[in-house]
């Protein structure tokens, strides 16, 4: 049996209305927005196939300045601003791919990926194989994904389980600062075209950063899951933004006598089971969470392989969903918050699937 915990909306505690802000007092070393920009340096250094192209990379500095001083070190053929037409640029992005070029693709948000999509799917993911192995397409496309603050319905999607459902296609979803330098760095090195999908709503967060990170040949291999915090009592297993708001929630646990195993699964597809079904036969409980909508999610797909697998007989109670409210996401900044799950919503979750009242 599997139950859906999509969050519900309500007035928040004061406590808990910034949760995002609160998390700074956890670190003060790097934001997710510099570790993009270094690694994207970096790897513009390191290899002059190496391009980046999209809306306002180049002059402007990226609306979010991921690509902030790149233009005026690297110049106009390293980094190409493009007129409004992500199918025709995501195109030409994967002709040059296909012609030994390393293209990252910068959709201002993975919104706008839809205008791209068909390139995407049956262009870039495809290619090696209907080309018998000939052709490569060694390209990247990132961008922000899922929902920020008052973008309402039609640019607050997330497009993690889209992307994730195509053969030929790598997916990753980063969480912290070590996680974005070294997810994008194996993805500009990677024969195969990669959807890294980021976050607006957490590019000024900061995270520790370890001295082995800062490499510039650091890399983290994808389909690698990482035990963000290691509990004995139930796997929380999320991704990217939502991530974050677990890693608060297990704190919260701690303080209520409930160990919680966090799962930072980094990589999409592919996914990382060894670590993930090691994690559910040592906390005999399991409950994933993400910012997207409940039907065929990536929840949804780990909850029906812990089916399918002999590590279902490990689970001492139902394995459950925590994702975003089925629903178009709405305006007002009161409700749209409670459309996707906060650090107070897992943390109750979690205590009811550990047979914890609330």
């Amino acid at each position: 049996m599997q139950f859906i915990c999509s969050v519900k909306s309500g007035l928040l505690p004061n406590s808990t209305q910034n949760v995002e802000k609160q998390f700074y007092r956890f670190a003060k070393k790097m934001s997710i927005r510099d570790a993009l920009n270094t690694a994207l340096d970096e790897e513009l250094a390191r290899d002059e196939k190496v391009f980046i192209m999209g809306e306002e990379v180049a002059q402007y500095d990226g609306v979010y300045k991921v690509t902030k001083g790149l233009w005026k070190k690297y110049g106009d053929k390293r980094l190409i601003d493009t007129p409004i037409t992500e199918a025709g640029f995501c195109g030409i992005a994967i002709g040059a791919a296909l012609a030994g070029l390393r293209p990252i693709c910068e959709f201002m948000t993975f919104n706008f990926s839809m205008q791209a999509i068909d390139r995407v799917v049956n262009g870039a993911a495809k290619w090696y194989y209907m080309s018998g192995g000939n052709y490569s397409v060694p390209i990247v496309f990132r961008g922000p994904n899922s929902h920020a603050k008052g973008l309402a319905a039609q640019h607050s999607q997330c497009f993690a389980a889209w992307y994730m459902h195509v053969p030929g296609l790598k997916v990753m979803s980063p969480t912290t600062c070590e996680d974005y330098r070294g997810c994008l760095k194996s993805a500009v090195r990677d024969p195969d075209p990669v959807v890294m999908l980021e976050s607006e709503i957490i590019y000024n967060l900061e995270f520790p950063v370890s001295d082995e990170a800062m490499d510039k040949d650091f890399t983290i291999p994808i389909g690698k899951a990482k035990i963000e915090r290691t509990g004995k009592h139930i796997t929380l297993a999320s991704h990217g933004q939502a991530c974050v708001y677990t890693m608060q929630a297990a704190e919260m646990l701690a303080g209520q006598g409930i160990e919680a195993e966090v799962v930072n699964l980094r990589s999409l597809r592919p996914l990382d089971w060894e670590t993930l079904f090691k994690s559910v036969t040592k906390t005999h409980r399991l409950m994933t969470v993400e910012t997207g909508w409940p039907n065929c999610s990536v929840g949804a797909e780990i909850v029906a392989r812990v089916m399918e697998n002999p590590v279902f007989f490990q689970l001492d109670a139902p394995a459950i969903r925590c994702t975003g409210v089925d629903v178009p996401m709405p305006y007002a900044e009161s409700i749209e918050y409670e459309c996707s799950p906060k650090n107070h919503h897992i943390a109750d979750f979690a205590k009811k699937l550990c047979g914890v009242k609330t």
